[in-house]
């Protein structure tokens, strides 16, 4: 699990809206660590807030570590990167194959239409599968 804290501002239900302390995951410094924290910081320069589901019932102000699944965010990465690229690629070399350069282009343009309609797949799968959601560790 990777985790990282941040302070409960709001509850409603089951859930709970949770400002985070950091961007990133705070590894950034151990070895190993992939430096999305400094990257995190150019780009955002707030911190973010979370809506996670809140078992435990934490009150606004309690500090919590918000944990993801391991692996969860390197396969978010994958399927938003790579997905729609291979599928613009590939729709570009069927569209080459079947005819020239106008085919081709066409090709591309339903291949990254077929890989952001496999994202939006992906990601609907993904929100349905509590083990890829964010959560609050004691």
């Amino acid at each position: 699990m990777t985790d990282a804290w941040g302070t409960v501002t709001a509850v409603d239900d089951q859930h709970a809206s949770i400002h985070m302390d950091e961007i990133g995951c705070g590894r950034c410094g151990e070895p190993g660590g992939c430096g999305g924290k400094h990257l995190g910081k150019l780009l955002c320069g707030t911190p973010r807030t979370v809506r996670v589901r809140n078992p435990d019932h934490c009150g606004v102000g309690a500090r919590v570590r918000v944990a993801v699944a391991e692996g969860s965010l390197g396969r978010s990465a994958l399927y938003a990167y790579a997905l729609p690229l291979l599928a613009l690629f590939a729709g570009a070399l069927s569209g080459s194959a079947c005819g020239g350069e106008l085919a081709a282009i066409g090709g591309a343009v339903v291949g990254l239409l077929v890989g952001w309609l496999g994202l939006r797949r992906a990601q609907r799968q993904i929100l349905r599968d509590p083990r890829w959601q964010p959560s609050i560790r004691p």
